[in-house]
C-alpha cells in the first residue's frame, strides 16, 4: 500500500496507516470524478451544439426535437464534433431537423 502512495508528500507516503487512508480516499475521489467527467463532457457537447445551431437560427431543444421527428439518431458527442469540424454536414442535419419540425 505504501508503494502506491509513493508520490504523496510527508507522512502520507512514509507511514502505512496514513498511506492506506490517503490511497483509499484517492480511490473514492477517482470513482466520483470519472462520473463527473462524463457529466462535464455532456454539458460541453450541448453547449457546442447550442452555439452552432443558434448560428443557424434554431435553438438546441428545437433541433433535438426535429431530429427525433426526422428519425435521425445521432448522439451529442458526434453532433458536437460535426458542429466544430464539419460545418456543412452540421448545416444539412439542422436543415433536415428544421424541415421535420415544419412538416409536423
Amino acid at each position: 500500500m505504501v508503494s502506491k502512495a509513493k508520490g504523496y508528500r510527508g507522512r502520507r507516503s512514509k507511514l502505512f496507516r496514513y498511506a492506506k487512508d490517503a490511497r483509499m480516499k484517492a480511490q473514492v475521489w477517482a470513482t466520483r470524478d470519472r462520473k463527473t467527467r462524463k457529466r462535464n463532457f455532456r454539458g460541453l457537447w450541448i453547449t457546442r451544439i447550442n452555439a452552432a445551431c443558434r448560428a443557424e437560427g434554431i435553438t438546441y431543444s428545437r433541433l433535438m426535437e426535429g431530429l427525433k421527428k426526422a428519425s435521425i439518431a445521432i448522439n451529442r458527442k458526434m453532433l458536437a464534433d460535426l458542429a466544430v469540424a464539419d460545418e456543412v454536414a452540421f448545416q444539412q442535419i439542422v436543415a433536415r431537423g428544421a424541415a421535420a419540425l415544419k412538416a409536423a
